[in-house]
């Protein structure tokens, strides 16, 4: 009998872990989405299909997943920046600015959208010199887009930090060596150990910037047609107790929002693949 077989384990046997894994899967992910799904199916395709199409729920796509993507593109850039000077170099108040970065995780969504509001309405600290130059940030898209980057800076961040952390300084150095510039450097040493790290963290900030709506609807203005997000429309049909035309919205975004997900880690995994056949 082997040495593994007899000692003591820690945790149940596969059986009844997967077992475990798969009922606490089904109860808080599986079941809630196929309801959706469910209830939608209810409608007749006519019904559905006028429901999902109508001018404002298409403004709506156009906004939320436009902006979600775009959110997560800037924070992709910028929170690589805000994690390499974390990490990389000694300044004061280091460990405010560390912490400083969960914020958005911490500070409810609302909270959020209302101090953003006042930031950058006409007559806040800000909106007060933005507008004047023609910048209308509150009660637009822009403002929806402001709040977004807001809500998903930390997750690119806290992917990218931890695998520059590890990164050995030395592969840069000997890079240096042999005639190589920073660009250089960074091109070929660097950003193919970040990129996996990189992709994940866009992946993260695109799929909570999607469904965001508590720091978004107080600083959009809810303008039909220019500023209405999606989960506004589900909340108002909601309100109308049109139950199907809402569960009808949530299926599109989600089969969306599913598919936008399933090519990013198809990305990523293309690019791990070649990079592995790189190496």
């Amino acid at each position: 009998m082997s040495r593994a077989a007899t000692l003591p384990r820690v945790l149940p046997g596969f059986g009844l872990s997967l077992g475990f894994t798969l009922t606490y899967l089904s109860l808080i992910v599986l079941i809630p989405l196929s309801a959706v799904f469910i209830r939608a199916s209810g409608m007749s395709l006519d019904a559905f299909w006028e429901a999902v199409t109508a001018p404002r729920v298409l403004a709506s796509y156009r906004l939320s997943f436009g902006m979600a993507l775009l959110a997560a593109a800037i924070n992709t850039v910028f929170g690589l920046l805000l994690a390499w000077a974390l990490v990389r170099y000694r300044f004061a108040g280091k460990k405010l600015v560390d912490a400083l970065v969960d914020l958005p995780f911490a500070l409810p969504t609302a909270v959020a959208g209302i101090a953003l509001t006042a930031l950058y309405a006409g007559n806040g600290w800000l909106g007060q010199y933005l507008e004047p130059l023609g910048i209308k940030v509150a009660f637009g898209p822009l403002g929806v887009l402001v709040a977004l980057v807001f809500i998903g800076l930390p997750f690119v961040v806290r992917t990218v930090q931890p695998v520059l952390e590890d990164l050995e300084t030395e592969l840069e150095e000997a890079a240096s060596s042999l005639g190589a510039h920073r660009w250089q450097t960074f091109r070929h040493v660097i950003l193919p150990v970040l990129q996996p790290a990189l992709m994940t963290g866009f992946a993260l900030a695109f799929a909570r910037a999607v469904g965001e709506y508590g720091s978004v609807i107080f600083i959009a203005g809810n303008i039909p047609m220019v500023s209405e997000i999606t989960p506004l429309m589900i909340i108002s049909k909601l309100e109308q107790y049109d139950y199907a035309g809402a569960t009808a919205i949530a299926g599109v975004m989600l089969v969306f929002s599913f598919l936008l997900l399933l090519a990013i880690n198809g990305l990523q995994a293309w690019q791990a693949k070649r990079s592995g056949r790189s190496a």
